[in-house]
């Protein structure tokens, strides 16, 4: 009897620790890509560059819900900032919640 009362409980802790994972994976995927692009944003001027430099390191996976900006200003030593933002559906299988993750990352303009 017992058994079936607690079975509920470890699925519900094994389902959020799942996804906890996944959204910790997908944050570090935001920031590694926003990085790159960050690192491309500062030494070229065309933002267009540095939006493909992002949505490669982001994987397919990621690349066609991604929400990519580039500000890059033409001063030198003034930060390029890039900002990858993409929404996150939480138990899809049960209607879902969607909870917004962004990573914005800066490097200073070298030419």
């Amino acid at each position: 009897m017992e058994f079936a009362l607690v079975i509920p409980l470890i699925l519900l802790l094994v389902l959020a620790i799942a996804e906890v994972t996944v959204v910790a994976k997908t944050a570090l995927q935001l920031t590694a890509a926003g990085r790159e692009g960050a690192r491309v944003a500062a030494t070229s001027p065309d933002p267009a560059r540095a939006i493909e430099a992002t949505r490669r390191a982001l994987g397919p996976e990621l690349a066609g819900r991604a929400r990519i900006t580039v500000r890059r200003p033409p001063v030198v030593g003034r930060p390029a900032r890039v900002t990858v933002a993409v929404d996150h559906v939480l138990l899809a299988a049960l209607g879902g919640l969607r909870i917004p993750l962004e990573s914005t990352t800066e490097m200073r303009v070298e030419t």
